[in-house]
């Protein structure tokens, strides 16, 4: 089948807490560890685009996570992200309308505090890739969404359809 390609983008699902500072931070991903753990067989290429909060990703990152998904060789990726602007980054690839399943995760509460959401979302994101037609998809808490219908319900903390 060919291995996925894993792109970070950053999100909460890369947070720490700086107990000091009472603050989240990016220090690095935790992707390998997270796969690790999770015993992982799936073959991936993980690399690093960005580490941002999805609130301050601009125009050009949004650019930057497209080129890198039209140039790499990969026909399955999935990309960690955060959760507050996935469907806008989610819009942009649609409209690309490459021949390659690309699929969006990332979590609500950050790896490190141990209780994330963000294995299972992970977890389900590779099956999603490889099991998926070509489109992009948005994938939390085991269920996924085509990315044009879709949208986060801050009320509720979940994703949902849009119609």
């Amino acid at each position: 089948m060919g291995s996925i390609r894993i792109f970070i983008t950053g999100g909460t699902f890369d947070k720490e807490y700086d107990e000091i500072a009472g603050q989240l931070y990016f220090k690095t991903t935790h992707l390998s560890e997270i796969l690790e753990l999770g015993r992982s067989k799936v073959a991936t290429k993980i690399e690093t685009l960005m580490m941002k909060d999805s609130l301050e990703l601009e125009d050009h990152d949004r650019a930057l996570i497209l080129k890198k998904c039209q140039s790499c060789p990969e026909k399955k990726i999935v990309i960690t992200h955060g959760t507050d602007t996935m469907a806008k980054t989610a819009a942009v690839l649609g409209a690309a309308k490459m021949e390659k399943t690309i699929i969006l995760t990332g979590a609500l509460i950050p790896y490190k505090f141990g209780s994330s959401d963000g294995f299972f979302n992970l977890g389900s994101a590779l099956a999603f890739a490889q099991t998926l037609a070509s489109g992009v998809y948005i994938a939390m808490n085991g269920k996924y969404f085509s990315w044009d219908n879709v949208r986060k319900n801050v009320d509720l903390g979940i994703f949902e359809e849009l119609r």
